[in-house]
């Protein structure tokens, strides 16, 4: 990002003799005409603030400044997420009554789905921003499964939607069917989120040789960024997002048709626009990074980083809205936190008498 000490000092001279009017003279007419005098000007002016702009844009640079910083936070969420997460999973796995309910399965897909896409992300960064000289194949994997995790999480917010739909609105035939498909519903939605992005590797993979697949790269470079697998991609990404809204809209709906003063419809609904305001922290910022692309340059960079920065906080508080926001866990948590402590200190006890 360096620029020549010699370009500054060219450029303030051209346009010094500029308005002097003692550019480019002409032995015939003396002076050239203003029109003349621009047209020449800028033909010696443009080639220097080309070179100019590509020193300062140095993409590379930017990259590894934007993935340094990306995975020091990839660090944080991924911490906070996993140690909700395991405390979470280990309340419903402790529980038998939990443990056969819908909501609570999809919820604990939802939460290793945060977690694997976080880790993955601090590795690819991480690569990235340690300058790891990676194979490409190697960092197109782990890219491609973050991809993968980072649509589980829709999907899973998608089915947990349909699932509180179904129970508010239909309780009386949903809970038997629901009971029934879950890990039906479950394992057809990895199926068809692996199988997506295995075709468009492939189809990737297919414009590349074998010496570029296994290519070593400094910063590794990201796949699925071709037309087809953009387009699939927002597919993929609509679709879910789709169903969230329709079935948070239908539940809102209900709510509001059931009466205004019913306590717990009231929470129900407030609920319902937490949950509306934690999917925009997750939406609005990738809509716009899609939009924007990668570009570099002070501004591009700040913008990327807090549009990263809102999207990671949704991502780090997932676990506490979908998850502990339940009443019937926190219960279960400060039941088994008591247990934990009375555990720890019985063992504290019995080694001491010992």
């Amino acid at each position: 990002m360096s620029v020549l000490p010699g370009t500054y000092l060219n450029l303030a001279t051209l346009v010094f003799h500029a308005r002097k009017g003692t550019l480019f003279p002409d032995p015939l007419l003396g002076k050239r005409t203003h029109l003349s005098l621009t047209k020449d000007l800028w033909s010696q002016v443009a080639p220097m603030i080309m070179n100019l702009s590509s020193e300062h844009c140095n993409i590379s640079d930017w990259l590894r400044l934007e993935a340094t910083v990306k995975a020091s936070v990839y660090v944080v969420t991924f911490s906070f997420a996993t140690f909700i997460t395991v405390i979470i999973i280990a309340i419903v796995s402790q529980n038998s009554k939990l443990r056969k309910e819908v909501r609570y399965i999809f919820l604990c897909h939802h939460l290793l789905c945060i977690s694997s896409y976080c880790g993955l992300g601090m590795v690819f960064q991480g690569m990235r921003a340690l300058m790891a000289n990676s194979p490409v194949l190697m960092c197109w994997l782990v890219f491609g499964a973050q991809i993968s995790f980072g649509e589980g999480i829709l999907f899973t917010l998608a089915l947990m939607a349909v699932n509180t739909y179904l129970v508010i609105c239909w309780p009386l035939k949903s809970l038997s069917f629901v009971d029934s498909v879950k890990y039906r519903i479950l394992a057809g939605t990895w199926i068809m989120i692996i199988l997506k992005n295995v075709c468009l590797f492939i189809i990737e993979g297919t414009n590349s040789t074998s010496v570029a697949v296994l290519k070593l790269e400094p910063l590794c470079p990201v796949i699925f960024n071709g037309t087809p697998a953009r387009a699939i991609g927002m597919i993929f990404f609509l679709l879910p997002l789709a169903i969230i809204l329709i079935s948070y809209s239908l539940i809102y709906q209900e709510g509001k048709r059931a009466g205004h003063f019913n306590r717990s419809n009231i929470k129900a609904r407030k609920t319902v626009l937490i949950h509306f305001l934690q999917i925009a922290l997750h939406v609005i910022p990738t809509l716009i990074f899609i939009g924007l692309g990668k570009m570099c340059g002070v501004f591009f960079f700040t913008l990327n980083l807090v549009l990263f920065g809102v999207f990671s906080f949704g991502q780090c508080f997932n676990p506490l809205i979908y998850g502990l926001w339940n009443t019937e866990l926190q219960s279960r948590l400060c039941h088994w936190i008591g247990c934990q402590l009375w555990y720890s200190s019985h063992t504290t006890n019995s080694r001491g008498q010992v």
